[in-house]
């Protein structure tokens, strides 16, 4: 089964064309990172207006890079939510056009568990139940499944998702935009253990995470500490090397831990990474070590090559994969829904 995927979410757009859930044929993302940069993140507006830009491209590229037409595709899935409403839209209403004109059915897809299939893109072993920690810039969520397409929230974010945490420290120290790459690379050459921030503690016994304590507590030592954010062209100092490493860390073990009361709670098989922060290297390093070779419960950890981790449209039509071998009529009047719940 061919399936085109088309996922427009936030600020990328994305198109891809995967093969039975997971020989990826193509896979085109358009970067609005250029777009967005100056503002130190995300503005909604410009990310609609791109999305319009680009969409049509994208679409055009990933046939061209696979070497295939409309006619060859067997259905399409694309994002349904959650996101930002206006760059739903613009995906959502695309490919209904498209499935209108050339007579293919359509799915639409959610996208947190676009990110749970592309783990299984490059794994499609992987085994049940399983625990998915889903970490990105908009979402930080733990999402238990017992089988394919039955998902139970564990855990989510209250307040700041892990990847918007670190954006917005690095927006602080003048370091660039977007911050989690930037402070991942950065924290190689700090001390992770020079300023100490207290990993929260949910009153309620609950799973959640919370994070914008940490962001608090690092302004706070930014005063009082008086570092000055970083000018363009000028060397990173010492102080601010330690403030991320140590920041990022504290970030990290508050993931690991939520994960590891969750797994010892319900014994997946499996423990999956997936999301934009899932490309970084201490965070993978230290899920290895504490599931696969340390004392906690014993489970494999998945998570996707670094192009799969961000969001794109391969994943989408992994997802959109199974919903397509049930029979589906296209429905025109699927709609887009920034707080789409996957459960």
């Amino acid at each position: 089964m061919l399936v085109l995927g088309i996922e427009s979410s936030c600020d990328e757009t994305a198109a891809a064309l995967v093969e039975d859930g997971h020989m990826v044929l193509s896979n085109v993302v358009a970067s609005q990172v250029k777009v967005h940069r100056s503002f130190g993140g995300v503005v909604p507006e410009l990310a609609s207006r791109e999305h319009l830009r680009n969409i049509g491209y994208v679409v055009r590229e990933a046939f061209k890079d696979a070497g295939k037409t409309q006619e060859d595709i067997d259905g399409i899935a694309v994002t349904q939510g959650p996101g930002l409403i206006g760059s739903l839209l613009v995906g959502v209403s695309f490919a209904k056009a498209m499935a209108f004109s050339i007579k293919k059915p359509l799915v639409p897809v959610n996208h947190i568990e676009g990110h749970i299939f592309s783990a299984f893109i490059e794994n499609p072993r992987i085994e049940y139940p399983l625990l998915a920690l889903v970490v990105s810039g908009g979402h930080t969520s733990l999402i238990y499944s017992l089988q394919q397409g039955h998902y139970q929230s564990i855990g989510r974010a209250r307040d700041d998702a892990a990847g918007e945490a670190l954006d917005k420290l690095s927006k602080f120290l003048g370091l660039g935009y977007p911050g989690g790459p930037i402070i991942d690379q950065l924290s190689e050459r700090g001390d992770p253990r020079s300023v100490s921030f207290s990993i929260p503690k949910i009153s309620d016994g609950s799973l959640d995470f919370s994070f914008s304590g940490f962001k608090t507590a690092a302004l706070r030592y930014i005063q009082q500490a008086g570092i000055k954010p970083r000018r363009s062209g000028s060397r990173v100092t010492r102080a601010i090397l330690n403030l991320v490493a140590s920041y990022q860390q504290a970030i990290i073990d508050t993931l690991l831990r939520q994960t590891q009361k969750s797994a010892s709670r319900l014994h997946p098989r499996s423990i999956l990474l997936v999301g934009g922060v899932a490309c970084n290297r201490q965070l993978r390093q230290t899920f290895k070590k504490a599931f696969e070779e340390g004392n906690s419960v014993a489970a494999h950890v998945y998570f996707p090559s670094p192009n799969l981790t961000t969001d794109n449209a391969a994943m989408i039509a992994a997802a959109g994969t199974p919903k397509l071998r049930m029979p589906v009529s296209l429905d025109l009047q699927l709609n887009a829904y920034a707080d789409l719940r996957l459960c």
